[in-house]
C-alpha cells in the first residue's frame, strides 16, 4: 500500500512509524509544511495508560521517550496565597521538540519519507495513494476539504489563553489563581525536563482587555504576566513561541472519514488542554487507525472500525474536558471557599477522581478536607475535629434546623420505609394544596385525615432520626392523570376535573386543554397555600417544599414557553415570576421554619428557561425568605429532551449554589456514597438526593 500523511506533528509521524513497522514493503510518505525543528507549544504530558500503549505499539520509541522524561506525582494549587499540595497523581512529561526528533529519527531508520516544508494544497496531488491520512491539525486542508462530509462543530471557548515556557523548575503540575484590578488570572503549567516547564495563562476576555492585552505584543504579554506572577516565578523568566493570546476551540465531528482518506489527532477532534490529553488522543488515535488497518483487508471496513472505536473514546474524554474547561472559565464562582474546598473542587471537576479516588491517592488532603467540612459545618474552630466523618455525615444547619447528615430521599406513599433509609431529610411525596390541584386521584390533599396521617408519620421518622418537610404543590395543566402505574401523563378517560394554567397549553397531545388563569384565580391559589401552610404548621413538619418545577402549575408561569400571556403575569422574567413570589411571600408568612422550593433549573428545550434563567430565579427566592433550593431538571413542556446521565443535575445545583449564593438540594442519578461526598466536599450543593431505585 501506498500513504500519504499531511501532517508531520506527533499524530502523523506515529502513524507512519507504525504503519511502515507493521508492513515494511509498503510505502509512507509524510508531508509537513514546516522545517523539522519547528514546534508550537512547549511540553507534552502522558498518562500512565497511553505509556502502556505506546509500550505495546513500538518499544524502540518507547524506550527512548522514557529516557527524557520529567516525572511527578504532585499538584500545587495556589489560591488565596496559600498552597495546597495534593499526591498521588502520576504524570509523565516531555519536550515537544524531543518527542518530535525520536519520532522523526524512528521514521527515518524504519523507511518512512520524510518532506519537510512542503505546503500540500491540492489533495489531488495523491490519486496514487491507497490512503490519505489527515494529521494537519483543526484547520488542516483534509477537514476543511471533507467538512460536508465531516459535518464539524467547533465550539468557541469564551477565554483567552497563551502558550508560554518558562525556566521554572517545576516537581508538580501547578495551578495558580491571581486576582488583580484587571480581574481573575490563572496559570497551568508542568514540567517538561529538569530545568523547564509549560506555563500556559487563562483569564476571562473582559480582563484580558481591561489588562490591554488585547493589543498588546508579545513582549508585552510577558511583562505583563512576569509581574503578575512574580511570587512563583521567583525572578525566572517567561518565553515565547509564537506564544498569541487565543481562545481554544473544541471540535467535534461525525465522521473521521471519506472514502480513502481519514483524519486522526487535532484534525479529528480537540480536548481543552486543561486535561493535557490533545498529543495522547493524538497518538492512541494512530495506534488504533493501523490496528484496524491490520485487521481487515478492506479500506472501508477497517476506517469503519477505527471510527465505531475511537468516536465513544474521544467523546467521553472530550466531555472531560469540556467540564474542565468549564470549570476554568467560571472558576470566579468559587472566590469565597476555602483554599482546601476549592483545591478539593479544583481536583474532582472532570469527574474523573471522586472522593474515594482522591483518598487512595493522597489520603492526607481528603482528611483535612473532612476536617475542615466538620468544622465548618458543626462551627467549631478550623483544626479542632481531627477525627472526621465524611461529608454526608456531617449535619447541615438551615435556619434552626439541623439536619443530622447530607443524605435527601423524596418518598413514596409509604413514609415508613423512607424512616429505614436512613436519610437526615425526608421529603414527602407530592401533596395537592386542592383537589383540583392533584396529579392523579391517588394524589393526597392537605386535608384534615391526611394532616392526622402526617402527624404520626412524622412522628415515627423523627424516632427514627430523620427530620421531615412536607412537599406542597398544585398539578396545573399536568393534573387529571391516571395513575402512573398505567403510564406517565396520560389523562383520566372519566372522573376527571378542569384544569387551569398560565396559559390555555395542554400538556400533552391527547390532554385536556387548561383554563388562563383570571387575577381572582391567581389571588385564590395564593390564599390556598397559605392555607395550607398553616395547616401544615400543626404536623409536627420540620420543612415545607414548595413546588415550582416539573411542568406542575407555578412552573407554568415561569417558564416562557408555557406562559404567553400579556398581563403583569407574563412576557419578562420579573412578570413571570411573579406569581411564584406572591405564593412564597404568602406562604412564608405563615410559615416561620426552612423553607425549600423545589425549581426546574433548566427546561432542556429551546427558549426555555436555562442555567443562567435559574440562577437569577433563585436570587429571587432567597430574597423572599426561601432557605434552600431544590434543584431538578426538565419536564416542563412534554416535548423536552431529557438527557438522564450520571449526576445530571449537579452542574445546575453547582451554579445556583454559587452564584446566586444560596443553599441548593443536589439530584440527578446520585447513586453512591461516593457521589455524595465528592459533590458535597467540592461546594456543589449542600444536600443530596441519593436515588436509591438506579441502584437497585
Amino acid at each position: 500500500m501506498r500513504y500519504a500523511v499531511i501532517g508531520g506533528g506527533p499524530a502523523g509521524l506515529y502513524f507512519a512509524l507504525l504503519a511502515k513497522k507493521a508492513n515494511p514493503e509498503d510505502e509512507v510518505l509524510v508531508f509537513e509544511r514546516n522545517p523539522p525543528d519547528a514546534t508550537f507549544g512547549w511540553g507534552v504530558v502522558f498518562s500512565e495508560e497511553t505509556l502502556g500503549a505506546l509500550r505495546d505499539a513500538d518499544y524502540e520509541t518507547y524506550t527512548e521517550i522514557g529516557e527524557n522524561f520529567a516525572r511527578w506525582n504532585a499538584i500545587d494549587i495556589y489560591y488565596h496565597d496559600t498552597r495546597v499540595r495534593s499526591r498521588g497523581h502520576v504524570f509523565t512529561g516531555i519536550s515537544r521538540k524531543v518527542l518530535l526528533d525520536i519520532l522523526q529519527r524512528r521514521c527515518r531508520a524504519l523507511g518512512v519519507r520524510l518532506e519537510f516544508e512542503r505546503e500540500v494544497r491540492d489533495l489531488g496531488e495523491f490519486e496514487d495513494a491507497d490512503l490519505i491520512v489527515g494529521a494537519d491539525g483543526i484547520n488542516g486542508l483534509v477537514r476543511r476539504v471533507y467538512g460536508e462530509v465531516f459535518k464539524p462543530q467547533v465550539a468557541v471557548h469564551p477565554t483567552k489563553y497563551a502558550w508560554f515556557g518558562s525556566d521554572l523548575p517545576l516537581d508538580a503540575f501547578t495551578f495558580i489563581f491571581r486576582q488583580n484590578v484587571h480581574g481573575l488570572f490563572q496559570v497551568h503549567a508542568y514540567p517538561f525536563d529538569a530545568k523547564t516547564c509549560t506555563f500556559i495563562v487563562e483569564c476571562p476576555e473582559d480582563a484580558w482587555r481591561r489588562a490591554g492585552l488585547d493589543s498588546a505584543s508579545e513582549a508585552e504579554s510577558i511583562a505583563y504576566c512576569e509581574a503578575l506572577f512574580q511570587p512563583e516565578l521567583q525572578g525566572r523568566r517567561l518565553m515565547s513561541n509564537r506564544s498569541l493570546w487565543v481562545n481554544f476551540l473544541t471540535l467535534r465531528q461525525e465522521s473521521w472519514h471519506k472514502g480513502n482518506t481519514v483524519v486522526l489527532g487535532d484534525a479529528a477532534h480537540t480536548a481543552h488542554f486543561s486535561i493535557g490529553s490533545g498529543t495522547k488522543l493524538a497518538m492512541e488515535d494512530s495506534i488504533a487507525l493501523v490496528d484496524a488497518l491490520r485487521r481487515h483487508r478492506d479500506l472501508g471496513t477497517a476506517l469503519n472500525d477505527y471510527e465505531m472505536e475511537r468516536q465513544p473514546i474521544v467523546e467521553r474524554f472530550q466531555d472531560a474536558a469540556l467540564e474542565s474547561a468549564g470549570y476554568f472559565e467560571h472558576v470566579s464562582r468559587y472566590a469565597a471557599f476555602d483554599p482546601r474546598q476549592f483545591a478539593f473542587n479544583l481536583l474532582t471537576r472532570s469527574r474523573r477522581i471522586t472522593y474515594v479516588n482522591l483518598t487512595q491517592r493522597d489520603p492526607d488532603l481528603v482528611r483535612t478536607v473532612d476536617s475542615w467540612f466538620a468544622a465548618d459545618a458543626t462551627g467549631s474552630p478550623d483544626g479542632a475535629i481531627r477525627l472526621s466523618p465524611p461529608p454526608m455525615f456531617a449535619p447541615l444547619r438551615v435556619g434552626a434546623l439541623t439536619i443530622p447528615n447530607r443524605v435527601a430521599l423524596v418518598a413514596g406513599p409509604d413514609l415508613d420505609a423512607a424512616a429505614r433509609t436512613g436519610a437526615g431529610l425526608v421529603i414527602t411525596e407530592f401533596v395537592s394544596v386542592t383537589d383540583d390541584g392533584r396529579i392523579t386521584p391517588e394524589t393526597p390533599v392537605i386535608d384534615r385525615p391526611r394532616q392526622d396521617l402526617l402527624r404520626s408519620a412524622v412522628e415515627r421518622l423523627h424516632q427514627a432520626g430523620s427530620k421531615v418537610a412536607l412537599q406542597l404543590g398544585h398539578a396545573g395543566r399536568r393534573g387529571s392523570m391516571r395513575h402512573r402505574s398505567e403510564g406517565v401523563d396520560r389523562p383520566l378517560r372519566r372522573g376527571g376535573w378542569r384544569l387551569m394554567a398560565a396559559s390555555p397549553i395542554a400538556y400533552t397531545p391527547h390532554a385536556a386543554l387548561p383554563k388562563e388563569m383570571t387575577t381572582r384565580d391567581l389571588s385564590h391559589i395564593v390564599k390556598v397555600f397559605a392555607a395550607a401552610a398553616r395547616a401544615a404548621a400543626g404536623c409536627g413538619l420540620d420543612a415545607l417544599e414548595l413546588n415550582f418545577a416539573h411542568g406542575y402549575l407555578i412552573a407554568g408561569f415561569i417558564s416562557p414557553l408555557t406562559n404567553r400571556r400579556t398581563d403583569e403575569y407574563g412576557g419578562s422574567l420579573e412578570n413571570r415570576m411573579r406569581f411564584s413570589l406572591e405564593v412564597l411571600d404568602a406562604v412564608r408568612a405563615k410559615w416561620d421554619q426552612p423553607l425549600l422550593v423545589r425549581i426546574s433549573a433548566s427546561d432542556w428545550a429551546d427558549g426555555g428557561i436555562d442555567l443562567d434563567g435559574s440562577v437569577a430565579n433563585a436570587a429571587l427566592l432567597k430574597a423572599h425568605g426561601c432557605d434552600l433550593v431544590h434543584v431538578v431538571m426538565g419536564q416542563t413542556i412534554w416535548e423536552s429532551r431529557p438527557d438522564y446521565r450520571r449526576l445530571f443535575g449537579v452542574p445546575a445545583s453547582d451554579r445556583i449554589r454559587n452564584e446566586a449564593g444560596i443553599a441548593t438540594l443536589a439530584s440527578g442519578n446520585i447513586t453512591t456514597a461516593d457521589d455524595v461526598n465528592t459533590i458535597l466536599a467540592a461546594g456543589r450543593a449542600d444536600l443530596c438526593v441519593l436515588d436509591l431505585t438506579a441502584t437497585g
